[in-house]
């Protein structure tokens, strides 16, 4: 299968699957509804996928209440908190990494503070990933 078509039925996936969240978040009040007072809150659909989409992994993160099936659903909520939802501000992890490059790409597409997000990044390796992002691509 060619990259181009593989990379769209990546992203399709992962638009029927926020499509399938929609109806959820509307039930539950909106966007809005998963802030808090203090305007820290957002509902993302998170990705990580290999080389040339050669495999692909998703979770769903809503914060703060640290819903969905992520791992570490509270430290990265925290997390992108201190971001204010974005993953490119995310202040990462300190730990080295070896020079090997097998890239993974990852994304997160949702909403902060009803606000759109839609963010992707490759990396050399699944490591710089982890020193790059801390929690919020862990799972």
């Amino acid at each position: 299968m060619s990259l181009p078509r593989t990379a769209a039925a990546a992203s399709a996936a992962a638009a029927a699957l926020l499509l399938l969240a929609a109806p959820q978040a509307a039930a539950d009040g909106g966007p809005g509804r998963h802030g808090r007072a203090d305007g820290t809150g957002g509902r993302f659909f998170l990705t990580v996928s290999g080389a040339q989409n050669t495999w692909i992994r998703g979770v769903q993160l809503s914060c703060p209440d640290a819903d969905g099936h992520h791992p570490h659903a509270a430290e990265a909520c925290t997390t992108l908190n201190k971001a204010k939802g974005d993953p490119g501000r995310v202040p990462g992890a300190e730990h080295r990494c070896t020079r090997q490059y097998d890239p993974v790409t990852a994304t997160a597409e949702g909403e902060w503070n009803g606000r759109p997000v839609v963010w992707h990044k490759t990396f050399p390796n699944a490591c710089a990933l982890d020193a790059a992002t801390g929690p919020v691509f862990r799972f």
